[in-house]
């Protein structure tokens, strides 16, 4: 009897030993918390959800993320701030939220600079120029391993702007950036810089004509319900930047480095149709509510184009300086030899 209790005690201490054991063999060996803004039904968290698994899987559950939405963390520039200190390893930021930070990224708000097609645009985004474009990050003290697309802005007022010329005289809300400042005053229009918050407001009282979103914003927000047109004109890149803490991203594996970095490219395409289809959706909704639409043709974009560019492209150079004039020459010379 005392033979049998001693054999399974020791089956008992074998049996959380071996418990133990293994708990330490699925535990991760390098943890990543992941901030950001969006809900966890908009894409850039459900391609999140993605990239988690997918790293989870390729690296036998030696890395794992963590994920952070709708500014659980904090507002960006907190969850920015705490990828450079150490204190979050990781987020996935509107870069037209990190120009402060960075003035480099300032040059994706430079209106049509991505191409219309989804392909051209995306040899553009891991090329010489994304890749420069990263690399601006590394003096700032993070680590930047790609860009991810994240839909494009349309033009919405209550005033017609079924042309170029009936832009003159609107006045437009924009966010805080000379660029796209520039960019409207190109078109003869001029723009105030306002708090997002306060946009529904500022359209349904008039204090400005009209504003720039992507689709699902506008849909979301209800800005439809006080503007009467919808101009798709697909003008504004709205490109996230995936920004790593240095150390936590130096204390990695080359081969898992590699994983993460192209589970997070090879996922854009599949991402970018996602977006699409939410964007779809909100076009539905939008339409419903009987404000007129019109869509953009391809003459009238390289119109835009050739008005817009040259403003925003100046103010942008003066801004990022040197280092600006550098990265847009990269640039240029990509978008030429793709076109």
């Amino acid at each position: 009897m005392h033979h049998l209790i001693r054999n399974l005690a020791a089956s008992a201490v074998a049996a959380v030993a071996g418990a133990m054991f293994a708990g330490s063999a699925f535990a991760a060996d390098f943890v990543a918390k992941i901030g950001h803004l969006e809900s966890a039904q908009q894409s850039r968290h459900v391609f999140l959800e993605k990239v988690a698994k997918l790293v989870s899987e390729r690296t036998n559950g030696a890395v794992e993320f963590q994920l952070f939405p709708q500014g659980q963390l904090g507002q960006q520039r907190e969850m920015t701030e705490g990828v450079q200190l150490g204190t979050l390893e990781a987020t996935v930021a509107p870069a037209a939220f990190l120009g402060g930070f960075n003035p480099a990224v300032s040059i994706l708000d430079i209106p049509f600079l991505l191409p219309e097609d989804d392909a051209t645009a995306q040899k553009i985004r891991s090329g010489a120029f994304g890749e420069a474009l990263c690399a601006s990050f590394e003096t700032r003290g993070v680590k930047c391993v790609g860009l991810w697309p994240n839909g494009k802005k349309n033009f919405t007022s209550s005033k017609p702007i079924a042309s170029l010329g009936d832009f003159a005289g609107q006045k437009f809300r924009v966010m805080d950036s000379n660029i796209l400042i520039e960019q409207f005053n190109a078109l003869g229009a001029s723009a105030i810089a306002l708090p997002f918050g306060e946009l529904y407001t500022a359209l349904q009282t008039g204090v400005v004509d009209g504003e720039e979103n992507p689709l699902d914003t506008i849909q979301r927000m209800k800005f439809y319900e006080v503007q009467k047109h919808l101009l798709l004109s697909d003008h504004g890149a709205m490109e996230d930047v995936i920004l790593f803490n240095p150390a936590w991203w130096s204390s990695l594996p080359a081969e898992y480095q590699k994983t993460i970095a192209d589970t997070f490219n090879e996922v854009i395409p599949d991402l970018i149709a996602h977006k699409a289809a939410a964007v779809a959706a909100a076009l539905e909704e939008i339409k419903a509510s009987g404000i007129d639409i019109r869509e953009m043709s391809v003459d009238e974009k390289t119109e835009f184009r050739e008005k817009m560019y040259p403003a925003a492209r100046a103010a942008y150079v003066e801004r990022a300086g040197d280092e600006g004039e550098k990265l847009i020459s990269i640039y240029e010379k990509e978008y030429d030899a793709a076109k």
